[in-house]
C-alpha cells in the first residue's frame, strides 16, 4: 500500500541503470523523484529542497558521498541511505560517522531497499511528533550524562556530544529503558522500524560510534553502555536500578 503523503526522494547515483531502477520503485508509490549523477549538483539541490529521503551512492564524481554527508548534516538533517559496493566494517563506520542513516550494500534488493526507505521515513515522521510531544520531559541525568531532551543535546562530563539523529535515538531508547537490557532485535525495531533478518552489523556500529564519541570527552559516560552478550546492549544508570 502505498503511503498517503506524497514523499519527495532525491536520488544521487552516476550510474543511470541505478537511478532508473530506484525511480520505477519510488514512482510506484506515488512519490516525487528527482536525480543528480554527481555530488555537486546532488548536493545544490538538497540543501535548495526540503526532501524526505536522500538515496545516496558512496562513490560519486565531482564530491564522494562521505564528504557529500557531512555537508549536508552540517546544515539539514534530511535522512540518508547510503548506497555502497564497499560493506566493511570501516566502511560502513564511515559512512555512519559521515552522518547517513542507514548503509546498504550493493547489489541490493529494491523490495529491501523500499521496505528501509518506507520505515525510515515512517520513525523520523514519528520522532518529530515525539519531540513536541517531550517539550516538558525533565532532563534526565546520570552519572557524568546528561540529556537535554528540548534541545536534543547529550552532555558527558562538562561537553556536547556531536551525535547523529540515529546516534541519539539510540541512546535516548536506551537512557528510557534504564538498568534494562534491550535485544538488538528491539533496537533494530524501535529505532529504524523494521527488522533485520539477523543481521545487526547497523546496531553494533551505532554503539561502537556512540562509544568512541563518548570516550574521547568522558570515559566513564563511556562505560555506562554495557554489552549483554547474547542479548544486545543496556545504559546503566549505577545510583539507582531505575530512573
Amino acid at each position: 500500500m502505498a503511503f498517503q503523503q506524497p514523499y519527495s526522494i532525491l536520488i544521487v547515483d552516476d550510474e543511470e541503470h541505478i537511478r532508473k531502477l530506484l525511480k520505477l520503485f519510488l514512482k510506484k508509490e506515488g512519490w516525487i523523484v528527482e536525480e543528480a549523477s554527481d555530488g555537486i549538483n546532488g548536493l545544490f539541490k538538497a540543501m535548495q529542497y526540503n526532501y524526505s529521503m536522500i538515496l545516496l551512492d558512496r562513490n560519486l564524481p565531482g564530491m564522494d558521498g562521505l564528504e557529500f554527508c557531512r555537508e549536508l548534516k552540517k546544515k539539514k538533517s534530511t535522512p540518508v541511505i547510503m548506497l555502497s559496493a564497499c560493506g566493511e566494517e570501516d566502511d560502513r563506520l564511515d559512512g555512519f560517522q559521515a552522518g547517513s542513516d542507514d548503509y546498504v550494500v550493493k547489489p541490493f534488493s529494491p523490495r529491501e531497499l523500499m521496505y528501509r526507505i518506507k520505515a525510515i521515513i515512517r520513525r523520523t515522521s514519528e520522532f518529530a511528533y515525539r519531540a513536541l510531544q517531550r517539550k516538558q520531559t525533565p532532563d534526565l541525568t546520570l552519572p557524568g550524562l546528561v540529556f537535554d531532551y528540548d534541545s536534543r543535546q547529550v552532555i558527558a562530563g562538562n561537553s556536547k556530544v556531536k551525535l547523529t539523529f540515529r546516534e541519539y535515538e539510540l541512546l535516548r531508547f536506551m537512557a528510557a529503558n534504564i538498568n534494562q537490557p534491550i535485544s538488538r532485535e528491539d533496537l533494530m525495531r524501535r529505532i529504524w522500524g523494521y527488522q533485520s533478518l539477523g543481521d545487526y552489523r547497523t546496531i553494533d556500529t551505532h554503539v561502537k560510534r556512540i562509544r568512541e564519541k563518548l570516550n574521547r570527552v568522558h570515559p566513564e559516560s563511556a562505560s555506562l553502555i554495557q554489552t549483554v552478550w547474547g542479548i544486545g546492549y543496556c545504559l546503566m544508570n549505577p545510583a539507582a536500578e531505575t530512573i
